[in-house]
């Protein structure tokens, strides 16, 4: 989990959502990413996304079937993995994720359990150093995100005759 949090810290430095990610296969790490959603402008290009990328790469370069691989990959992620995220990982049959802190706006168990709807075989477990993986989140979210679009939000204005 030490890895997953140096590419959390990275992406934090980087304006980027503090989420970083680790896939061991065999007790080696085969995929290690953060997010890079506003480096790329790419709203895909979660930390989790990112490492799946990579397996497939890894066993395109191996000649190993990759169905195989992810059915026996362990994620250690920061952050719990968001709705699109828990869905790629259940998809692919992943054995097993560790994550930080839950994910309170996006996550795929807490905002909506994905689950219920994909039957996975997915072994999940959360709180793994919530408290170190919220509190990036926290730091992020002090600030305001260089990539997000302006807000459309109306303000209303106030009829200075009536006051």
């Amino acid at each position: 989990m030490e890895i997953a949090f140096t590419y959390a810290r990275d992406a934090l430095r980087n304006q980027e959502v503090p989420v970083g990610c680790i896939f061991v296969y065999n007790n080696e790490i085969i995929a290690k990413g953060r997010n890079t959603v506003n480096e790329t402008r790419n709203a895909t290009r979660h930390a989790e996304m990112n490492c799946i990328d990579d397996v497939i790469a890894y066993c395109d370069e191996k000649s190993i079937e990759s169905k195989y691989v992810f059915e026996n990959v362990s994620i250690y992620v920061t952050v719990e993995p968001c709705i699109m995220c828990a869905a790629a990982l259940y998809n692919l049959k992943i054995k097993q994720i560790l994550f930080g802190c839950r994910n309170d706006r996006f996550g795929g168990q807490t905002v909506f359990d994905v689950s219920t709807v994909l039957n996975p075989v997915t072994d999940v477990k959360g709180g793994y150093r919530a408290d170190e993986a919220m509190a990036l989140l926290k730091e992020f979210y002090k600030g305001t995100n260089p990539s997000a679009p302006p807000s459309k939000v109306k303000i209303k204005s106030i009829d200075t005759k009536l006051v």
